[in-house]
């Protein structure tokens, strides 16, 4: 199969033209085309019908009014290194991110999946939690969740309102108006202290010393294992990375650090020194004893900070969440005491039930079956290589079909490489984002890693959906063929709007 482009983009959607009568084509494809009819009426954002989204029709259209307003700042690619208008923010609105305690996660993958777990762990406890995570998936409403869920559009709506006057003020005093990224985080943190939560989890946008959300003076600071990704920004090694990284770390914090790169190690241990803060280290005080594959996941041994926590199952594939699982355990115990001020470890029983409920979307999330659909958002090579290992492990696909659209500020050709013994063929699309990589580029670097015949290109995520499942099914539909989507967290969150997950 050469490598070709089918159709381009145009303003009438080929499955406005489908035949019913096509009885012989898989009936579940019809779920891409309805999709494919709603992400257009949204025009090209996954936005309608998915959680946090309203079907009221007043609601939808003031939820769009706040998106488009936000879209006038600037976007979250583009930053100026400094807290001084989100400080300014806090100030005017009253210091709401000092009205609760707050764990603070960095580092370059895994950040959302443990500040999940960490929620879901927190809300087992009987705490009331507040999460602000980024990017979404879906809808802009999921980055500020309250006791586990997306606040509704409605109070996402008012949250806006209640602080857009202040948020005009600060404008007009500074040298730059606030950032897209910058109001979101005073929403959340205003959001946070007006509902109010016992505890937030915060994700860091990009870096940390000078990433909007580092106005919390965070208890528990979390680094998640740290590689190469916004390299023109944050540094060239793990250990320059780490310098932005570490200024999550406050003084007298609990720092609980994942296995890292000897030189970014080093250089968060001499931060932790520096602030006297207390650090775990994974694989020293804290880390996973034993995984086993599970049906629907995994069985993990986790050693914590207060000991042992056995028979833990976890319902996300690969040794990496397995990781980010001993994270977040050792994260809640530092919160907790446990280790310092308690000695007995967490209840057994809430550890268990709390990490059997952890949901993950978009992480090698299964959304389809015969042929199996996996959605997984890696979009640099440390986690497309994870992505790999895992897939690898926990599916036994006799020919995968890869669908990958990208943003062009990436490391797209080390996300190929890393996908590339595993992928029977690649599918090349794009995705709505402006950020998006052209089809056709994107391709051109595929062809030199895949060779022709193993690359079709298809602009359109829909077409591209289809064409990866018809191929996965060529052999027949039990055959084990399967697809994996991945490249980008927005072309995760149009497919699964695509495939009916929302």
């Amino acid at each position: 199969m050469a490598v070709r482009r089918l159709a381009p983009v145009s303003d009438t959607d080929p499955f406005d033209e489908i035949i019913d009568a096509e009885t012989d084509r898989d009936p579940d494809l019809a779920v891409i085309e309805a999709g494919s009819r709603t992400l257009r009426a949204a025009g090209g954002a996954a936005v309608a019908d998915v959680p946090g989204r309203p079907r009221d029709p007043e609601v939808d259209k003031a939820l769009r009014a706040v998106e488009a307003d936000l879209a006038t700042r600037w976007g979250e690619t583009k930053l100026e290194p400094s807290v001084s208008r989100i400080a300014a923010l806090m100030d005017v609105l009253g210091e709401p991110q000092r009205a609760y305690p707050s764990i603070h996660i960095t580092g370059t993958n895994g950040k959302t999946s443990t500040a999940r777990m960490i929620e879901t762990l927190l809300g087992a406890f009987d705490l009331r939690t507040g999460r602000y995570t980024s990017p979404h998936v879906q809808s802009i409403t999921e980055r500020i969740t309250l006791d586990g869920a997306p606040i509704s559009a409605e109070r996402f709506v008012e949250t806006y309102d209640d602080i857009k006057a202040y948020v005009e003020m600060v404008d007009a005093q500074q040298e730059f108006r606030l950032s897209f990224f910058e109001v979101l985080t005073g929403m959340a943190y205003a959001a946070f202290a007006d509902a109010p939560v016992d505890v937030a989890v915060v994700e860091v946008g990009m870096g940390g010393s000078w990433d909007a959300t580092n106005v919390i003076d965070a208890d528990v600071a979390v680094v998640t294992p740290i590689d190469l990704d916004h390299t023109d920004r944050l540094g060239g090694t793990p250990g320059e990375i780490a310098v932005e990284k570490g200024g999550v770390i406050k003084q007298d914090a609990t720092v609980i650090l994942a296995q890292q790169p000897v030189d970014a190690a080093q250089v968060l241990l001499k931060k932790a020194v520096e602030v006297d803060a207390t650090v775990a280290r994974e694989g020293l005080e804290f880390g996973v004893v034993g995984r086993q594959v599970a049906v629907g996941g995994q069985m993990l041994t986790l050693r914590g900070l207060g000991g042992e926590y056995e028979e833990i199952f976890l319902p996300l594939h690969g040794a990496y969440q397995a990781h980010n699982a001993a994270v977040a355990l050792a994260a809640v115990e530092a919160f907790f005491g446990v280790g310092t001020q308690r000695p007995e470890p967490l209840d057994i029983d809430t550890v268990r039930k709390a990490f059997a409920a952890v949901t993950s979307p978009g992480r090698l999330e299964v959304v389809r079956r015969s042929p199996t659909v996996v959605l997984d958002a890696a979009h640099n090579p440390a986690g497309a290589r994870a992505t790999a290992e895992a897939v690898g492990e926990a599916f036994d696909f006799s020919r995968l079909i890869g669908v990958v659209g990208a943003s062009g500020d990436k490391n797209v050709r080390g996300v190929l490489e890393a996908f590339e013994p595993i992928f029977a063929e690649v599918v090349i699309t794009q995705n709505s984002s402006h950020r998006a990589m052209d089809a056709d580029e994107l391709a051109a670097i595929a062809v030199e890693i895949f060779g022709d015949d193993r690359v079709q290109v298809e602009p359109r995520l829909d077409d591209a959906l289809e064409a990866a499942i018809t191929l996965a099914e060529e052999d027949g539909e039990f055959t084990g063929g399967g697809v994996l989507v991945t490249g980008s967290v927005i072309t995760v969150g149009e497919a699964r709007l695509l495939l009916g997950r929302g």
